[in-house]
């Protein structure tokens, strides 16, 4: 992949997702680009009700059209809900959704999580769908782990489905380019699995499980749960 500093900016990801507002508008599919997208939605908001039934407040980062949060109010509601978003438009068709079947607060947030002003142990779960793979050097993976963690109340849990990397370049190679690759091909065709690659090149920096797995429990998170995984996507939980 390339350099971090040859990535794309946060300016530049916040234009890409304003102007992809339908494509992840999909709460029954997920966004199919993503392996099991459907099932890793359905397997993470069961697991949120399975340890916290009782649930009160949720934090959705990188909440995109708002499909995890609905998935969840399918489940439990009502709850009070924190979107947070770089794109505005995605956080208005989220606030759309999210109040139609909801009636607990809704607060929306257009920012950073590495920047955004939050309150610290103030949320029963948060989930972080797609979004930590465009984190880059080890100081903001850091960073943006211990700030879930303080914002989490004591108990409570964070949820993460994402792309992963592998941490040996053969199976890299044989989960990513050949399975994923294959995946993207048989969703559609050759040309649009080289644009998906085109942009995760561009765009993404993910890290391994394991790299994620170390770090969580350095920050503090007393349990970590590994959900599900198929090639390059994993789904995963840590307990505060």
């Amino acid at each position: 992949m390339k350099k971090i500093s040859k990535k794309s900016t946060v300016d530049e990801i916040k234009t890409r997702f304003d102007n992809d507002v339908e494509r992840f508008s999909q709460v029954e599919t997920g966004q199919q680009t993503t392996m099991d997208a459907s099932y890793t939605m359905e397997l993470i908001t069961d697991s949120i009700m399975a340890y916290s039934p009782n649930i009160k407040t949720v934090l959705d980062v990188g909440c995109g059209a708002g499909n995890y949060t609905l998935k969840l109010l399918s489940k439990k509601a009502p709850l009070n809900c924190t979107l947070l978003d770089l794109s505005l438009p995605m956080l208005q068709r989220a606030q759309e959704r999210v109040e139609a079947v909801n009636s607990g607060t809704v607060t929306l947030v257009q920012e950073d999580i590495r920047t955004a002003v939050l309150p610290e142990n103030s949320y029963c779960t948060i989930i972080a769908s797609a979004v930590l793979h465009h984190l880059r050097d080890d100081a903001d993976w850091e960073t943006v782990f211990s700030k879930l963690y303080r914002l989490l109340k004591p108990g409570g849990s964070l949820w993460i489905s994402d792309l992963i990397v592998q941490e040996t370049p053969g199976i890299q190679q044989l989960l990513f380019n050949e399975r994923y690759g294959n995946y993207l091909t048989h969703l559609k065709d050759e040309a649009f699995r080289d644009r998906v690659f085109d942009y995760i090149e561009k765009e993404d920096s993910p890290r391994s499980f394991n790299y994620q797995f170390k770090l969580l429990e350095r920050v503090g998170f007393r349990h970590i749960e590994l959900l599900h995984k198929n090639a390059c996507f994993a789904a995963f939980g840590a307990i505060k």
